[in-house]
């Protein structure tokens, strides 16, 4: 006791005596360095290297030898750690610590998202900064970064010494610091005050409009690199945001994606500008671990596993989707998955919603084939590096910083125990290494519970306690304890007088007897206080042989990860169609019993008595094959949001930014006979975003559905989408521009004479002209190379536009919707116009009044190339039927009506060279129907794309009867995780959609 207690003065008076350098002192100046021998341990200086019996010398801050043999300089402090481990003090790489909560600007009046909300344009934060407050890389952490010693509690008692902080608001967010979670002075902790600069897709609390959609949020952070680029070599005008956006691209570049396609399109922006992102993620990494490699990153991964679903209920379990489950399955083997594909990772405990749930999850980890050695350096070296202070933290190493942990065991062993963390040599007692063993039995007394015995058994880190109550209520209860330093949590339920749990808490108040003492609170919420005495050792517990570790079965992994996914991508195949109706849409008309080969995903011959080869040979008697459906208009496989409608013009935004592979609809579709699809950015401007072409490649990453080689084009909208006729409007706000036809004109004549404008300034040499990815996209229109799709309706606002084109020198490739075409098809033949309509909307809203089912027939009557789209994830699975609609109102030969849905849109969108017909050379996009295709009955059998069989009917019933045995054996684990005791989460109320629609209007 002597020992101790001169231990803890000397202690006391070196931190009394620690002063800043440059801080007056009100008193004598006493500075004391605080010296200490830590002999006899285990010391795991690294991953790598581990000293038995050595010795760790610190004075002060600072290391001052570690090693075995080491001698021990006289007035040191020796303090004997014989059966005890030393490690390095753990890094957390992404948290928020010491930051000041940010404002709530986006709820209030000022800006965000939902209904009545006043719309901000432009930044109205005072100075000089730029136009949008989702830029804020001026944000300094270290400016603002206070330490808070209440805050810092659960990070050391999990055995954290220093963490990356950072404000976690905006897009381009600033600087982080590292700092350590040490109890000085603000300046005293700081590791390194310009750590990183971070990223993410999320405008945050910025109170301006733009963004509203994840391609805003693209589109944004590539704009304001460009803007940086000029702000370079220009002199008009001072802009803090983008001199601070120049200056921190020189420090290590931290991207938060909350997703692993996020991911993909976070590097797609660094490959554009030569950098190396790292990503901090949700932790998803393991569904496309081979992408996540490729990008070539490091990551800080969490350890936010999800709870299991209540599932005894089986009409709950049917609200919990496939992709719910099998990420319960295996967002465990996360960190595993990283750790195996070679792929440099840090681990934080950010997101968790309880401190303890970090040694709970971490564990979990290493049980699903993490290894020890790889959480270690995930925990100490990697973040240090990553963030630039290895010179200081990490390891244990002469000169590096006096920060560690002393264990009671191997750090990864659930019994172990954290007893010390020390930081900046100034100690923190986790848990009291003289009071090492809480097992025993004790006498409680309450004054309210009476003859209650305390039986704490188990070990040490893993305690177990029952309770014993002995009079005429005789109650045996089994409950639950935890310890942290000196405090305990006991939980129980005597089931009777009183019925319902109690709940203690208390602390230890002497070492010999052991006790306790605390406060409680019954059933009845009734306070009540406590004390527990020892009296006896505890029985011996058997010895207990621990079983061989056995590796945790879970199914696979599937691509994409939701239902109907493969463990294994569809290759192509060389097969040949044998004796099928073949609708070619060429010359050669509809083929009765006749052949196709494809082979390396083209169409190779066809035919009749062609020879099979090698070929797979399918028996198409009486059956149909036609060419793969091409919806014109469509809105599946969307991130995010549809619309970036806070501008009447966002020619910036791009629909290949934001696809998602992994919407069912692409599938569904497929099952249609989809086999391309125009996905068309929303009507909510006049001058929308760039679309995306894609195929139907059920599986394969988002730049892998892109059609190559396709053309560009753009989302052009007119009617009362545009003008915000059905907006709701806030009293007192300025509204956004136009709010009428008239004005909807006028935007399109500015827009292109700045593009005329903008083309002309950049072509002139020696320019400094800014870098606008909007007007690049207008002047890509003047020049022929993207091209114009405009939702359109109403007869005067098509003519319109046409005048537009005309006096501006652009061109109209296609008016979609276009119902009122049959009064403007004369005008539109003229200007070479397509129109991808309807079969038979109308009467859903105003503008659409005088519409008419006649409407594709007269179009088509008059020589002008029609196509049916969808606008509508279901109506695309039933386009065929929707063709054969311009039969039945217009008397179209069913020939030409299958190329509504086929060949007619493939030329609209310049692509019919490849896609929209039969015929050797092209691409091999075909559907085998069961019947005429034109038919209500016929089904499609099979579905090829690029000569891949995507689609398969019967493939598919048997797929849906192993995702249900899957889930059914998914749920059987989580209900046993619940019957051992694991927390569990409430299903759903319903099942999550896949995709979901931003407008109202069905008239995208």
């Amino acid at each position: 006791m002597k020992k101790l207690l001169l231990f803890c003065c000397a202690l006391f008076c070196a931190l009394l005596g620690r002063a800043q350098e440059t801080f007056p002192v009100n008193g004598p100046w006493d500075v004391r360095p605080g010296q200490y021998a830590f002999t006899n341990a285990n010391i795991v200086v690294s991953a790598d290297q581990t000293i038995a019996n050595g010795t760790l010398l610190i004075k002060d801050r600072v290391i001052e030898g570690v090693g075995a043999g080491i001698s021990i300089p006289k007035g040191y402090i020796t303090i004997d750690l014989k059966g005890k481990y030393i490690y390095p003090a753990l890094i957390d790489a992404y948290t928020t610590y010491g930051m000041p909560e940010a404002p709530r600007q986006a709820f209030g009046p000022g800006g965000g998202g939902g209904f009545g909300r006043v719309p901000v344009y432009t930044s109205t934060k005072p100075g000089a900064y730029g136009w949008n407050e989702a830029i804020k890389p001026e944000m300094n952490a270290k400016a603002v970064f206070h330490a808070n010693a209440a805050n810092a509690e659960d990070y050391k008692k999990n055995g954290f010494g220093a963490v990356q902080s950072l404000i976690h608001d905006g897009i381009a967010r600033g600087t982080s610091v590292v700092v350590t979670l040490g109890d000085e002075r603000d300046n005293e902790v700081m590791l390194n005050d310009e750590a990183a600069a971070h990223y993410s897709f999320s405008k945050g609390t910025a109170a301006t409009n733009y963004p509203s959609s994840l391609m805003g949020s693209i589109a944004l952070l590539r704009q304001t690199f460009y803007d940086g680029q000029w702000y370079k070599n220009q002199k008009e005008e001072y802009n803090i945001s983008l001199e601070e956006f120049n200056r921190t691209q020189a420090i290590p570049q931290m991207f938060e994606a909350t997703d692993q396609l996020s991911v993909l399109r976070a590097n797609k922006i660094a490959k554009e500008f030569g950098k190396q992102y790292i990503f901090k993620t949700d932790g998803d990494e393991y569904r496309r671990i081979d992408a996540m490699k490729a990008t070539g990153s490091s990551f800080i991964i969490p350890l936010t596993f999800p709870e299991p679903y209540d599932v005894e209920d089986p009409l709950d379990a049917r609200n919990i989707s496939y992709t719910q489950l099998k990420d319960w399955e295996l967002a465990p083997t996360n960190p595993a998955a990283l750790e195996k594909a070679g792929i440099k990772f840090a681990i934080t405990s950010y997101g968790l919603q309880k401190a303890t749930d970090f040694w709970t999850n971490l564990h979990t980890a290493i049980d699903n084939g993490l290894s020890e050695k790889q959480a270690l350096n995930s925990l100490t070296i990697i973040p240090a590096e990553m963030l630039g202070v290895a010179d200081k933290v990490g390891t244990l190493a002469k000169g590096k910083m006096a920060s560690f942990i002393i264990t009671s065991d191997d750090l990864f062993k659930k019994e172990n125990i954290i007893y010390e963390n020390w930081i900046e040599g100034r100690q923190y007692v986790v848990t009291r290494m003289d009071v090492t063993d809480l097992r025993g039995n004790y006498n409680f007394a309450s004054d309210a519970l009476s003859n209650i015995v305390l039986k704490i058994g188990g070990t040490p880190g893993a305690y177990e306690v029952n309770i014993e109550r002995n009079d005429a209520d005789s109650t045996h209860a089994k409950g639950t304890i935890t310890r942290s330093g000196d405090m305990v949590s006991i939980y129980f339920d005597l089931k009777n007088k009183p019925s319902g749990n109690i709940r203690l808490t208390g602390y230890i108040t002497n070492v010999s007897p052991l006790s306790f003492r605390g406060n409680g609170v019954m059933p009845d919420g009734s306070e009540i206080k406590w004390t527990a005495t020892y009296t006896s050792a505890a029985p011996a517990q058997p010895a207990r042989h621990e079983p061989p570790k056995q590796d945790i079965a879970v199914g696979p992994v599937v691509y994409p990860f939701t239902a109907y996914g493969n463990t294994d991508l569809p290759k192509a195949e060389t097969v040949l169609f044998k004796n099928a109706t073949v609708w070619t849409n060429e010359k050669e008309g509809i083929l009765k019993n006749a052949d196709i080969l494809i082979e390396n995903g083209k169409i190779k011959a066809v035919g009749k008595n062609l020879s099979a080869g090698n070929a797979k040979v399918i028996d198409a008697t009486g059956k149909h094959i036609s060419p793969g459906i091409v919806d014109e208009h469509s809105h599946i496989a969307i991130s995010n949001g549809i619309n970036e409608g806070t501008q009447a013009v966002t020619a910036e935004v791009r629909i290949g930014d934001i696809l998602n592979s992994e919407d069912i609809s692409l599938y569904r579709q497929l099952a249609g006979g989809v086999t391309t699809s125009h996905i068309l950015h929303g009507s909510a401007n006049p001058i929308g975003g760039q679309t995306q072409l894609i195929k139907h490649r059920w599986g394969v990453l988002p730049d892998e559905l892109k059609f190559e080689g396709a053309d560009g084009f753009i989302k052009f909208a007119l009617g009362e989408n545009v003008k915000g006729s059905n907006n709701n409007q806030v009293a007192g706000a300025t509204l956004r521009y136009p709010q009428s036809r008239m004005g909807v004109e006028e935007v399109y004549i500015d827009e292109f004479t700045r593009a005329k404008e903008y083309k002309a300034a950049r072509a002139a040499k020696g320019n400094n002209v800014r870098r606008d990815l909007e007007l690049d996209a207008i002047e890509e229109i003047l020049d022929n190379k993207r091209f114009i799709t405009c939702h359109s309706y109403v007869q005067s606002e098509l003519a319109m536009l046409m005048h537009v084109a005309d006096s501006m020198g652009f061109r109209i490739n296609t008016f979609t919707h276009i119902l009122e075409g049959y009064k403007v098809a004369d005008k539109m033949k003229a200007h070479g116009i397509n129109g991808s309509t309807f079969s038979d909307w109308w009467a859903y809203k105003m503008e659409v009044a005088e519409a008419i089912p006649y409407n594709g027939a007269l179009m088509h009557d008059m020589g002008i190339n029609v196509a049916f789209n969808s606008d509508d994830d279901e109506m695309a699975r039933r386009l065929n039927q929707e063709a054969g609609k311009a039969v039945a109102y217009g008397q179209i030969s069913e020939e030409e009506a299958l190329k509504f849905v086929t060949l007619n849109p493939a030329k609209m969108l310049h692509v019919d060279n490849r896609v929209g017909s039969i015929k050797p050379g092209k691409d091999a996009d075909l559907v085998l129907w069961s019947a005429d295709p034109l038919s209500i009955y016929a089904v499609a059998e099979k579905t090829y794309v690029d000569g891949i069989p995507y689609w398969d009917i019967d493939k598919d019933a048997a797929n849906q009867k192993a995702i249900k045995a899957d889930e059914a054996r998914i749920v059987q684990k989580m209900i046993a995780a619940k019957n051992k005791g694991s927390l569990t989460q409430k299903p759903p109320g319903r099942r999550p959609r896949m995709s979901e629609e931003d407008e109202e209007d069905d008239g995208l």
